[in-house]
């Protein structure tokens, strides 16, 4: 039962399920304290102490019954349930039948006598069907079929109508026949189930002792494949991110003031000095950027807008100023929020202000607008970036006024989640966006956005 229980703590573990040592432990002992008789208790006792969070019930309740089910099916004897007449003519019938269909006889058998599969067929079956090589509970189904094909169950409900057919010729009463069709319908569902049963619980076995996979690092996971839970984890990472990134910018200002010697200046300063440098110069601080965001928030982009306005407005101590603008049919601007707010709250508020919509982003039509109404935050200080993946739905992409922007201001700068094969795919504008662009970074995962924004504050 120990080596079970472990087993099955691997395969919860396996399926995402988190449970620590401790927690193992405490399964163990609760065990121990109630004991396996009733099953129920047994089965609330180890979901107790093994399951914290509401999601991972459905798993713990899937993988529950094939480690701790019992693995022989109700079936039943029908001879012994019918009169002497009855079970010579089922047995002549049955002989019938087997003369014509001589490889399921043994199965015909079988399901009459209400047998199920002895592990030997089941081992069997399952070397032939490739069983040992499944280590996923997605092949489940695939691998129950090829097991099914191996022990002929599939053809059970032909061997049944088949029966009753010959049952009905040897002058069987309607009643004895209905009972022994029920009879049969019982166990062939048993055996089937059986076979169900062996092939998850081998799965879940084999799934169990294989090495699990290398979790890749979060913050390299693509935007677009990450779990609602692997989110919140990244939100909660965004301030350590912001602090790890305000140290290094804190580092390059330090060797900026007094590491690297300003050789103009210095030669200025001791000209007095018949130019022997006496008096030393360094370069000077590092210029913090003025900042201007334009995030597209609709469906595809709205985790990566999130992540980068969480990212910069944590980040403000290194930036001079920032405004910001989110727009999927139309630009806003959202500047005041973040001034009222802190950055996260200031995000979430954002978000739920400007909800997506299907197929309305049109960037082309929020440029217009931005240059209406706010080109005047576009100063020759200013770096503009504009985060989006610049699929325009056919509008008019108005690179003119990109264009504009990128002369007014110090450079325009594209953060875009696609690579570049698929600039110009499908309703995408990006390939001419790109050529008014002073530069275009690929931040399709937190790793990415952060080294695209550090490079932004490297080059103030």
């Amino acid at each position: 039962m120990d080596k079970r229980m472990i087993d099955f703590i691997r395969v919860l573990r396996a399926s995402g399920v988190r449970i620590s040592l401790a927690e193992s432990m405490d399964a163990m002992h609760g065990i121990e304290a109630v004991g396996v008789n009733d099953k129920d208790i047994f089965r609330a006792a180890l979901k107790t102490t093994l399951v914290k969070e509401n999601r991972d019930q459905a798993t713990f309740d899937y993988f529950f019954p094939l480690y701790f089910g019992s693995r022989i099916p109700p079936m039943q004897n029908i001879p012994d349930q019918l009169s002497e007449d009855d079970q010579q003519t089922l047995q002549e019938a049955l002989q019938a039948l087997m003369g014509s269909m001589e490889a399921l006889r043994d199965l015909l058998k079988q399901l009459s006598e209400g047998k199920p599969f002895s592990q030997q067929q089941l081992d069997q079956a399952a070397q032939q069907s490739g069983l040992e090589q499944g280590d996923q509970m997605y092949q489940r189904p695939w691998f129950e079929r090829r097991m099914q094909r191996q022990l002929n169950t599939q053809q059970l409900q032909q061997l049944i109508e088949q029966l009753m057919q010959q049952l009905e010729q040897m002058g069987m009463s309607e009643q004895a026949r209905q009972e022994i069709q029920d009879m049969l319908q019982q166990n062939a569902e048993g055996l089937t189930d059986q076979v169900n049963q062996y092939t998850g619980a081998s799965l879940a076995e084999q799934m169990a002792n294989r090495e699990p996979d290398p979790k890749p690092d979060l913050i390299d996971i693509p935007f677009t494949r990450l779990s609602d839970e692997e989110v919140d984890e990244i939100r909660a990472e965004i301030r350590r991110l912001a602090a790890r990134l305000r140290s290094r910018a804190s580092l390059r200002q330090k060797h900026a003031k007094t590491g690297t010697l300003d050789t103009r200046r210095m030669m200025r300063a001791n000209m007095r000095y018949d130019a022997v440098p006496i008096e030393l110069r360094y370069r000077t601080r590092h210029v913090k950027p003025c900042l201007v965001l334009i995030c597209d928030v609709s469906t595809s982009m709205r985790y990566c807008a999130e992540f980068l306005l969480t990212l910069i407005y944590e980040l403000q101590d290194q930036v001079a100023k920032t405004d910001s603008f989110v727009f999927i049919s139309d630009i806003t601007d959202i500047s005041m929020v973040f001034k009222e707010n802190e950055p996260q709250a200031a995000v979430e508020k954002v978000l739920s202000e400007n909800r997506p919509g299907y197929y309305n982003t049109d960037l082309g039509g929020s440029l217009a607008t931005f240059k209406r109404d706010h080109m005047s935050k576009v100063t020759a200080k200013t770096t503009v970036i504009i985060l989006g993946d610049g699929r325009n739905n056919y509008n008019d992409p108005r690179t003119d006024i990109a264009e504009e922007i990128k002369r007014r201001g110090r450079r325009l700068i594209w953060f875009n989640p696609e690579p570049a094969y698929q600039w110009g795919t499908g309703d995408s504008d990006m390939h001419l966006y790109a050529q008014h662009a002073s530069a275009v970074y690929k931040v399709s995962n937190l790793r990415e956005l952060a080294a695209a924004v550090d490079k932004i504050l490297v080059d103030g």
